[in-house]
């Protein structure tokens, strides 16, 4: 069967399965044939959706951003700044086991080969999902939750963190306890390094975990 019109659910399928095989296989594995295969359709379908491979590598690290951005924007915010950077911090969790294979690209552990991103613009692609964090800081710190900094180094730190504890989960180095046991107290502990309370931090951490184990 050849595609000759777009297809949203092709379209994500084509997404997912070039991402499975850049996260398993790299590059090389990036293929008309492999990715039709991957998703259940025919070459033609890559032109159709994306006119090249290139275009089909730019587009997943697109789309792992957008739902990035998405589980981010319908974080609640709240009056207390500190529970929504626990929230964002919980939802970027919650983004990566959903998309393990996006996340591995968008953030460069499965290498893109010679699909990478060539300009500063490119490699700044998904910029706007860290600016949700600046935002929750620039907050907690006009509230006096935390001490006087740049919100863009205090969202830096946890963003850093995030993704530190992030990639190890999703590579199977911690197990269902993961965020109760490291997790958890890695939050409190920058959180209060930045001059939140520790107790209020951790408070804001534990209404949060139903959130978490629906994650799972």
């Amino acid at each position: 069967m050849t595609e000759r019109r777009a297809n949203p659910e092709v379209r994500v399928r084509l997404l997912e399965g070039a991402a499975r095989l850049l996260a398993e296989e790299g590059p090389s594995a990036l293929t008309l044939r492999r990715v039709a295969t991957e998703a259940d359709t025919s070459t033609m379908a890559v032109y159709t959706h994306f006119g090249s491979m290139a275009d089909l590598a730019d587009a997943v690290v697109d789309e792992g951003f957008r739902r990035l951005g998405a589980l981010l924007a319908g974080v609640p915010r709240t009056g207390d700044a500190i529970t929504d950077l626990a929230g964002l911090g919980l939802a970027y969790l919650v983004n990566a086991r959903q998309n393990p294979h996006l996340y591995a690209v968008m953030f460069g552990s499965a290498s893109l080969g010679a699909y990478r991103p060539q300009t500063a613009d490119e490699r700044r692609r998904g910029r706007y999902t860290f600016d949700e964090i600046v935002d929750a800081a620039r907050r907690a710190v006009d509230q006096g939750r935390l001490r006087p900094a740049e919100p863009s180094a205090v969202a830096g730190q946890l963003w850093t963190a995030m993704h530190g504890y992030v990639m190890l989960e999703v590579a199977g180095y911690f197990g269902a306890d993961g965020v109760e046991q490291v997790l958890t107290p890695m939050f409190v502990s920058l959180l209060s390094g930045l001059g939140a309370d520790r107790d209020a931090a951790l408070a804001s951490m534990r209404t949060l975990a139903p959130v978490e184990a629906r994650s799972r």
